[in-house]
């Protein structure tokens, strides 16, 4: 069992950075694939990034390539999303979620994930 808590979201400017971060209990947070989703009102829920858990591989969806960036802290069992350049299209709640193990290269479908955050809300104004 994993529990997942995020913070860091709030209300920026466009062209504004924020850095989320994701806490997850437990001792072997490692062995975790990670990714962060996001849903804005109206829209279902997609995909945002997400990094591997044996090799750190990063996969990023081509909306944000460029401008955010994913990393996890294994020692502090801690998930990141670091966010750049963001713009008024980047407004949405925030998830993190987690499943044990997968694949090389890390999953981008909700579906295969097992856990997930209450969310974050990110609102960027222009």
């Amino acid at each position: 069992q994993v529990q997942l808590v995020e913070s860091g979201g709030g209300l920026v400017q466009a062209g504004g950075s924020l850095r989320l971060s994701c806490a997850a209990s437990g001792r072997t947070f490692s062995s975790y694939t990670m990714g962060w989703f996001r849903q804005a009102p109206g829209n279902e829920r997609e995909f945002v990034a997400a990094i591997s858990w044996a090799h750190g591989t990063a996969v990023n969806a081509d909306s944000v390539k460029g401008r955010f960036t994913i990393s996890r802290d294994n020692a502090k069992n801690t998930l990141f999303l670091q966010m750049n350049s963001l713009k008024p299209d980047d407004t949405a709640v925030y998830y993190c979620a987690a499943v044990a193990f997968g694949p090389v290269n890390p999953f981008t479908r909700e579906e295969r994930y097992t856990y997930w955050g209450q969310g974050t809300q990110v609102t960027v104004t222009s």
